[in-house]
């Protein structure tokens, strides 16, 4: 029997961790990938108080070792769904379940997809969505970026010093992301963008993708783009599949939680970008961690 079981090892889960373990609770935190979450993919960070600069992969890096110095148990696997049993939390993954006296969800979001034919037999070999990971495949080639947010810009300014050539198609008029993001894109030489656009179509052929086809939104019209890869940064859905049944998310999937992080079910907080907030940083995930624990701690004393 756990004290505390903690869902997801982002910036949210990884802080929620090292305030409970501080805290001598008995806790695991149980994460399906890489800890560090969505952090793991961006190439630098310039917000985090106290780092000028860094790449997330060393943010997350030194969250997750900060965690286990402290002694936090830490297991993997998929957590299928979360059942509340009397006073006791239930949370069954893909390997076991565990058994527990309150429960954080910290499980962050997933890269929303178009849903075109081809994009799942592409995942990983055409199309990524991960340009750290996988821009390096892409040196010298041409390449598409679809998106116009922050992810979407950054990203590209990175793919820029490998690739050939970058294609951005943004569905709105303009790009989305803050301005110096957008100033450090339109500098490099070998961007084009196409505003107003969606992809439409994923070319293949012999198994391998050869382009898109894109259709401006307000002509109609059609062009054809030769790419050896694609990026897509068009959004996040909240990864909470594990919750049905909980009637805790609003109509988009994100938790419901008041400010002290806690849900409709007494016991069940959530922390991070996967319930409903204005902003979601690093900064901001970070603070939910430790604002869920102190509650967790006042609930566990309720129980006594």
């Amino acid at each position: 029997m756990y004290d505390l079981v903690i869902i997801g090892a982002g910036p949210a889960g990884l802080t929620a961790a090292i305030y409970a373990q501080r805290a001598n609770l008995k806790t695991i935190m149980i994460e399906k990938s890489a800890p560090g979450g969505q952090i793991v993919n961006t190439g630098e960070i310039e917000n985090y108080t106290g780092f000028t600069k860094l790449s997330g992969g060393d943010l997350a890096l030194n969250m997750f070792n900060h965690a286990m110095a402290l002694g936090v148990e830490y297991g993997y696997g998929d957590v299928r769904s979360i059942q509340k049993v009397d006073q006791t939390f239930k949370i069954v993954t893909d390997q076991e379940t565990y058994d527990a006296k309150a429960c954080i969800v910290a499980s962050g979001m997933i890269q929303r997809k178009l849903g075109l034919e081809h994009e799942e037999r592409l995942s990983s070999n055409g199309i990524s969505w991960c340009a750290i990971c996988d821009g390096p495949i892409y040196k010298g080639e041409d390449v598409v970026v679809i998106g116009g947010g922050n992810s979407a810009v950054e990203e590209s300014s990175y793919l820029s010093t490998l690739v050939n050539h970058l294609t951005i198609v943004q569905n709105l008029p303009h790009f989305t992301a803050d301005k110096k993001s957008i100033d450090h894109l339109n500098k490099q030489p070998n961007v084009t963008a196409y505003f107003d656009s969606l992809v439409t179509q994923f070319i293949v052929e012999n198994d391998k993708l050869t382009g898109v086809e894109i259709t401006n939104s307000k002509t109609t019209e059609k062009t054809i783009i030769p790419c050896k890869g694609v990026f897509e940064y068009i959004g996040w859905n909240p990864n909470t599949y594990m919750l049905k049944g909980l009637n805790i998310t609003n109509a988009w999937g994100y938790i419901e939680a008041n400010e002290k992080m806690e849900t409709a079910i007494p016991g069940l907080f959530a922390a991070g970008d996967v319930r409903v907030k204005q902003i979601r940083q690093v900064v901001t995930a970070t603070a939910d961690g430790a604002i869920a624990v102190q509650n967790v701690l006042r609930y566990l004393e309720s129980r006594e």
